[in-house]
Parts: structure tokens; C-alpha cells; sequence
């Protein structure tokens, strides 16, 4: 262990580095940790030095983490939490708290969500603030490096949606199913059959992240691949694509339920097997050191 080395970095080194690969601003984590944006690049200056690497590098009026700054992130997300959970043993009081709070989720979850979450910020921790990001812009990799707290998604439960051994993976909902179409589709007077399914385009839903569903897997063995004529980013997209063409949709049967966009179309049953999907909240081991962190994590698994 190389002790000379380690005492030249403090937890304040390590502390502008964790907000800095959040915000990618000089001033913003310099506003986070209430100091000024001169202390803050000197910190930087310093840390480049220790550490031999840039660290960050412009692109434009943004600050763009090198590889080796991505790569040591989940690692510095765990240290700081460690410590965070020495400095704080005393029992958390969420009725007290002022920090913050962040979820990613796509669009279409928040609409299955939105009750529970307000009860947070109204009710259960009304001094917090709360930031909710998109799915497609913070994913596992933002969870890894600390940048967000939780994530929350629909997925098929059938197969490991990531290989990840620091994340962990709790199903809050289980789901079924549907395909939806709109109200003018020339299927909507017919019982659904795998072949009417299969004779019609499809949108589908893009996540480079999860692997590829059991639905679509099965459907390709047994009959044969869908015809995907689009895919976009959320349901919600999906839903309206719906209502303007003759394109097909399978979905969550919970979010068809109760979402707005989905309100004119139609549901009908699948006509094959489709294994089983759920909804589930995903989190960094290493962020249960945080007391306000835990707490939110049994939150949000008392939604099941």
C-alpha cells in the first residue's frame, strides 16, 4: 500500500472529483459544495498531478470525464459512501432532512409511479429535493459512478437484465403483456392469432442497456421475428405512434392501464408465450452506507 501516496489525497480531493463527474461544471459543483470555482480548479490542478491524468477535458462549454475518470467513479462512489456512514451513525430523520434525491426512470414508469413520489416530497421528506432523470440519458453506468440513487423499469424477468455484480435488482411489480392498436385498426374486431400479430409492423421500445426480451427471443424460435417498422425511447412515443398508423405495440398491461396516451387505444391478450415481466428498482450495493439512501431504498421497495 503505498501510505505516502494515499496522504496526499484528502476526502475533499476525492469530493469535487464525485460532484464533478455529476455536474461536468466547475461552477456548479463549486454551488454544490458551497466554495468558490477558483478552489474548485485548484482542486482539479491538484488531483491531475497525484493522479496523472487530465481527468476532464472541453468540449464546447462542457467538461467531458477522460476514461480513466469514468473508470474510478464507481469506485469513488463507494469510498465516499463508506465514509458518509461514519460521519453520519446518528438515525435518520426524513421529516429533517434537506439533501436531494435522485431517480432515473423513463416517462411511461413515472406515470405508474407519480402517487407514491409525490407522498415523498409532500409528505415523508417535505425539506428534500427530488431530481428525476431520463433512462436514456442516466443508466446503469450513472448508477455505477453514483450521479443518480436509484433506477426504476420495466423489464423481462426471465434473464439477468445486466451483468453487473455491484447492482442490485429487487421486483417491485409483477405484469403482464398486451398488444395495443388503435381504435381504427383492421384488427379490432378480430381475436388476435400469432399470424394477424406477426402480418402487421411493429414499434418498439430501444434500450442498448437491457438485453434483448425472452418475448422477442421465443417469438423468433417458435414463429418468427416481428416486423419492427420503428423504435423509439418510451411508451408514451409508442402509444401515440399507434393512434396515427396501423402499427402494433406490446407493452406493460399495468401502464396501459392507467396512461393517458394509451386511453383511445385498444388492449388485446398476446397470443403467445411471453415469459414474465416486472417492474423493479435497481441500486448500487455501496450507496446502502448512505443512512438517507437506505431509507428511500425501503421506500420505494414498500411499492409492491
Amino acid at each position: 500500500m503505498d501510505l505516502l501516496g494515499l496522504s496526499r489525497i484528502s476526502f475533499k480531493h476525492l469530493t469535487v472529483l464525485h460532484v464533478m463527474l455529476t455536474s461536468h461544471s466547475v461552477t456548479k459543483t463549486a454551488e454544490s459544495l458551497c466554495v468558490t470555482p477558483s478552489s474548485v480548479s485548484k482542486t482539479l490542478n491538484q488531483l491531475r498531478i497525484i493522479l496523472g491524468d487530465e481527468l476532464f477535458f472541453r468540449d464546447g462549454t462542457k467538461l467531458v470525464p477522460t476514461p480513466y475518470a469514468l473508470t474510478i467513479a464507481p469506485t469513488l462512489h463507494s469510498m465516499l459512501a463508506s465514509m458518509n456512514s461514519v460521519m453520519h451513525q446518528a438515525s435518520f430523520d426524513p421529516l429533517e432532512y434537506q439533501g436531494s434525491f435522485s431517480l432515473s426512470m423513463r416517462e411511461s414508469t413515472f406515470e405508474i409511479f407519480a402517487k407514491p413520489i409525490a407522498a415523498l416530497i409532500s409528505d415523508l421528506a417535505p425539506h428534500a429535493t427530488l431530481t428525476v432523470h431520463s433512462k436514456d440519458r442516466h443508466g446503469f453506468d450513472s448508477l455505477l459512478g453514483g450521479s443518480i440513487d436509484f433506477i426504476l423499469l420495466p423489464h423481462d424477468a426471465s434473464q439477468p437484465p445486466t451483468n453487473s455484480k455491484g447492482l442490485v435488482w429487487e421486483s417491485l411489480y409483477h405484469d403482464e403483456m398486451v398488444c395495443l392498436m388503435s381504435a381504427h385498426h383492421p384488427l379490432i374486431d378480430n381475436e388476435l392469432t400469432i399470424e394477424n400479430y406477426l402480418s402487421y409492423r411493429h414499434v418498439g421500445i430501444a434500450d442498448t442497456e437491457l438485453n434483448q426480451p425472452y418475448f422477442e427471443q421465443n417469438l423468433t424460435q417458435n414463429h418468427s421475428a416481428r416486423d419492427v417498422a420503428m423504435s423509439v425511447a418510451d411508451f408514451g412515443s409508442a402509444a401515440l405512434m399507434c393512434q396515427q398508423t396501423n402499427l402494433l405495440f406490446t407493452c406493460s398491461k399495468r401502464w396501459a392501464d392507467v396512461a393517458i396516451q394509451a386511453k383511445s387505444l385498444v388492449s388485446k391478450p398476446l397470443p403467445f408465450d411471453y415469459g414474465h415481466v416486472a417492474y423493479s428498482l435497481v441500486w448500487n450495493k455501496p450507496s446502502m452506507n448512505d443512512h438517507s439512501i437506505a431509507w428511500l431504498c425501503d421506500y420505494l421497495k414498500g411499492f409492491s
